[in-house]
């Protein structure tokens, strides 16, 4: 096992965990992952729907529900935080010079190509940037538009394979066969890596992120070249994790069955667990909204069956009849209420 060394950012625990937004992984989750050493990640999509006056002015919402987390989060933990930032979003810019200038340790950015993060850095920021890619194909085209545009080299990438949870950056259709999965893309990406570190002289560690759920995974990761994992769902199910009870129940309570795709209304799939409102949607019942965010540019408000703020709002509240729950593929596997300290000792007891 490599040590995981983000330009400079060396958590003792190679392990990021996912970025889960509108109101999953907030300050409590974060900072108890990096008290474990790890990188605790803010989700930020959604960070200001918790304030009642988000309605208002959302924007401005979000930008206050972020610095108010990031606040918190540092006053609960030493260890190294970040911020899983949407490209897709439309106030991607106030919340990334937002987290910028509240000294953000990283910014971890996808759901579409962040071809201009470095931009917002100024001379003296410390923030390090990772972009989330689901190809080879994907990390060349940031790599160069990056170096091109702003002589900058991403300090990381993460590397997300189809077995993830929430939106996923993969055709439908594309989502099992052989040559998308991790197993097939990690090398390839980190002999790319390889070649940038050969010919511009910076080590850019390979994050592999997506179903990575045992002992047996995290091992097989590493031994492919990655240098670090990243994880999302098995912390969802941790005393720390953020999101109602209720919401956590629905994942421990769920069989492999449960697990589906759904298309959202953002445009991209989305694994999520089955449950009634998902049915509802399918069978085409709609459910009708005024849209007050305006948060994803994707999003198309006229023809969306649903909101989709809105439902990941009401499922992350305990309001399960009114929205549902993300998860990875691998989610029914979870049966109890963990710690996660339980988490990360279980996925590196072989190492």
């Amino acid at each position: 096992m490599k040590s995981l060394n983000i330009n400079g950012l060396i958590p003792k625990i190679p392990l990021i965990q996912g970025g889960m937004s509108v109101g999953i992984s907030l300050d409590n989750l974060a900072s108890a992952v990096a008290n474990e050493g790890a990188i605790g990640i803010i989700g930020t999509a959604g960070i200001g729907l918790l304030d009642d006056n988000h309605v208002k002015n959302v924007k401005e919402a979000n930008m206050e529900g972020l610095k108010k987390v990031i606040r918190k989060a540092r006053e609960k933990t030493k260890g190294i935080i970040g911020v899983n930032i949407m490209t897709v979003l439309t106030d991607y810019k106030e919340l990334v010079t937002t987290a910028i200038k509240e000294e953000i340790d990283l910014i971890i950015s996808g759901a579409g190509l962040p071809l201009n993060l470095p931009s917002f850095l100024e001379e003296t920021s410390k923030t390090k940037l990772v972009p989330i890619v689901s190809s080879l194909k994907a990390a060349q085209i940031i790599f160069k538009k990056w170096w091109n545009n702003y002589k900058y080299i991403p300090d990381a990438f993460v590397l997300e394979g189809p077995k993830a949870g929430g939106h996923l950056g993969y055709k439908k259709e594309n989502l099992n066969k052989k040559e998308y999965q991790l197993e097939a893309t990690l090398p390839q990406l980190v002999d790319f890596t390889e070649e940038i570190k050969k010919n511009y002289g910076k080590e850019v560690p390979v994050i592999a992120a997506g179903g990575i759920d045992t002992p047996e995974k995290v091992r097989q990761m590493f031994s492919l070249g990655a240098s670090g994992i990243q994880v999302g769902t098995p912390f969802i199910a941790t005393k720390e994790c953020d999101a109602d009870i209720k919401f956590k129940e629905a994942l421990i309570n769920a069989k492999e069955e449960d697990i589906v795709i759904i298309e959202s209304p953002v445009g991209l799939p989305g694994r999520a667990i089955k449950n009634k409102f998902i049915e509802e949607v399918e069978a085409g019942i709609r459910k009708p909204f005024i849209c007050n965010f305006h948060c994803i540019k994707t999003c198309n408000v006229f023809d969306a069956p649903y909101c989709i703020a809105q439902a990941l709002l009401n499922a992350a509240k305990g309001n399960l009849d009114e929205g549902f729950v993300f998860t990875g593929q691998y989610g029914y596997k979870i049966n109890k209420i963990s710690t996660v300290k339980d988490v990360i000792n279980y996925l590196f007891q072989e190492i």
